[in-house]
């Protein structure tokens, strides 16, 4: 496969692991390299088995956690002190995890739509250490919360133009603090500074879904063709590519150029290496 300038090989499935109850959501590596699986399922017919798998750099089975905590797992992001944080949508709440898998906060009200979550979707955390949550589900905003948890403040309308959304899907945070905002059923990205001031849009997708950025700035974006988008962080497209069956909800790199895209029918995780 090749994106822009780089070629990958490409392994699928990526892992292995004991055959839990749900479909795989978002794929992440901690900063000690372990990679995390997430996985989806119902909470209502579904048994309470583990929402997050613990692979070693090579795919082998390490363990397994969130079983009791998580309800609704969609995405997640690893904070560079080895926390985990995770959406737990249809609860309304971001959990904070330990690196071992022991809850140790949150943010917004369990259970309690509105206050201030209503279904959200990914969360990031800038540079500075500032927490932002897209909010897409059945809200339309972007919330900023300061590195305790501290409420900073909210931004979006519900709609099409600049600053509005409607569904903020997932979102990253640029090496200068800029906050891109995958708007998926606009079909764009939109880009605001870190108090939600819209700066542009980028265009060019079919309902965008995942996203991630590597240290150069460059960020890489999933959406429902199936693509895979390289853009530089002033919204010049690098590459596309296919490197998916029907798409790949949740993506996740690294240092060395490594990406991982978490994909749910069929139910897996691959890996794309630079050769």
């Amino acid at each position: 496969m090749a994106l822009g300038d780089t070629r990958y090989r490409i392994d699928r499935p990526f892992g292995s692991w004991p055959q839990y109850a749900g479909k795989v959501s978002d794929v992440v590596v901690t900063p000690d390299g372990r990679i995390l699986v997430l996985l989806r399922s119902d909470p209502y017919v579904d048994p309470d088995n583990p929402c997050v798998i613990v692979l070693s750099p090579d795919g082998d089975f390490l363990g397994a956690w969130g079983d009791l905590e998580i309800a609704d797992a969609h995405l997640l992001t690893p904070a560079p002190d080895g926390r985990i944080f995770v959406v737990d949508r249809d609860m309304h709440e971001i959990i904070i995890f330990s690196a071992d898998g022991q809850r140790i906060g949150g943010i917004g009200t369990r259970g309690g739509p509105g206050a201030p979550f209503n279904h959200p979707t990914d969360v990031t955390i800038a540079p500075g250490g500032d927490i932002y949550v897209s909010d897409g589900y059945a809200g339309w905003h972007v919330h900023r919360f300061a590195a305790d948890g501290t409420h900073l403040g909210t931004w979006g309308t519900f709609g099409d133009g600049p600053g509005a959304f409607r569904e903020p899907h997932s979102l990253w945070c640029l090496p200068d603090g800029r906050v891109v905002v995958v708007d998926r059923c606009n079909h764009r990205l939109q880009v605001f500074d870190a108090e939600g001031t819209f700066l542009d849009e980028w265009t060019g997708f079919r309902r965008p879904v995942g996203i991630w950025g590597n240290a150069a700035g460059d960020v890489f974006v999933s959406d429902e063709v199936p693509s895979l988008h390289r853009m530089s962080q002033d919204g010049t497209r690098l590459g596309r590519a296919r490197p998916m069956l029907n798409g790949a909800h949740g993506i996740f790199g690294t240092p060395d150029g490594t990406l991982y895209l978490a994909e749910a029918n069929p139910s897996r995780v691959s890996r794309l290496t630079p050769i």
